[in-house]
């Protein structure tokens, strides 16, 4: 420890505090604050509709972004409804993103209106939208157009994408060639500005005891899931049908932790697609969380492979040193992390 300066020198006095002046200059440069994350531009392909946990996957996006951990760029759907577009252009306004570029399918696949989808056109007692909206199917443009013009304005290694649905449209991009929106063919664009795809597909452990299953978003176009997972040029993380089980969302949390608002196009939807108490699996929220905290340690991930799907659309993975393919596992610890983050994240109110 200094002694008090008033025992000292005075021209000793003035070089210690000459010292200490730049001493302090230097501190103050090296624990300045450090320059901002760059947001992850994250697009959401979806077949929302079908099931409720792409809803709460959207509401998490928003949360995340309103976190400045994402850029919500693009949404494309696989669900081949009317209604789709709609609904999700009303829950993203609930969030105050209705300018977030929305695509679609011609595919023909799940058509049906489904169980909430609905919503996009309910109503109060003014005849007003519950939750107001302006786009409609027709003034929709393909996925493809989306996703390539989403790409093409992206800087490189910047895109992560999460497929929680049918792989129609990656699949689709993957064959597009060069146009007005880029000279790239959708191969050339994906393999320069994607960083990473996260998709919710497949099983890689038994389920009910079936070694082989079929998991839903495979077998609903096997076809394109074969097809992207045996040209996609990047990496591909899977989360299993096996991990969305694992980690359901408590109906406690639909019931209680929505509140903040008379209507919640999240808890209505969960609500109307099965009424609580039922604690709904979690898949596409897992391929979220993972697209964005790859490094948080909310799952493990296998080793290195190769993943496949047989023409009855059930899962083959292959160990390969070389292989750009992974898929998910987790622990009993993890699965009580992952839980949490989910329902926290899911539940955050919109930014004002």
């Amino acid at each position: 420890m200094f002694r008090s300066l008033q025992f000292w020198p005075q021209s000793c006095q003035r070089g210690f505090l000459i010292l200490a002046f730049a001493l302090t200059s230097i501190c103050w440069v090296s624990l300045g604050p450090t320059a901002a994350k760059e947001p992850v531009r994250f697009i959401f392909d979806t077949d929302i509709g079908n099931d409720v946990d792409d809803v709460l996957a959207l509401g998490m996006i928003h949360s995340l972004q309103s976190r400045g951990e994402l850029e919500l760029v693009a949404v494309t759907l696989t669900k081949d409804a009317r209604e789709a577009p709609a609904f999700v252009d009303a829950v993203n306004t609930f969030y105050g993103r209705g300018n977030v570029p929305i695509g679609i399918t011609s595919s023909g696949v799940t058509p049906d209106i489904g169980k909430f989808l609905g919503l996009a056109n309910a109503k109060n007692e003014k005849g007003e939208h519950l939750y107001p909206h302006d786009l409609t199917k027709e003034k929709t443009e393909s996925a493809v157009v989306v996703l390539r013009r989403a790409l093409a304005a992206s800087p490189d290694q910047s895109v992560v994408i999460a497929q929680v649905g049918f792989s129609t449209n990656l699949s689709d991009l993957l064959k597009s060639s060069a146009d007005s929106i880029s000279p790239m063919s959708g191969k050339q664009l994906v393999a320069q500005k994607v960083k990473l795809l996260s998709i919710m597909a497949g099983a890689f452990m038994p389920i009910d005891g079936n070694a082989g299953y079929g998991e839903y978003n495979v077998v609903q176009d096997i076809k394109s899931a074969q097809h992207l997972v045996r040209n996609w040029p990047g990496s591909i993380v899977y989360s299993g049908f096996e991990i969305g089980i694992a980690v359901p969302y408590p109906a406690e949390s639909i019931l209680k932790d929505y509140q903040y608002v008379e209507h919640h196009p999240l808890s209505e939807s969960y609500i109307l697609y099965e009424p609580p108490p039922h604690n709904r699996p979690t898949w596409d929220l897992t391929s979220v969380l993972y697209a964005v905290y790859p490094d948080r340690g909310y799952f493990g991930v296998s080793p290195s492979g190769i993943v496949d799907f047989t023409d009855d659309g059930k899962t083959k993975f292959e160990a390969a040193s070389a292989g750009k393919h992974h898929y998910l596992t987790l622990t009993d610890a993890q699965k009580i992390r992952v839980i949490e983050a989910l329902v926290q994240l899911s539940s955050q109110p919109p930014q004002k």
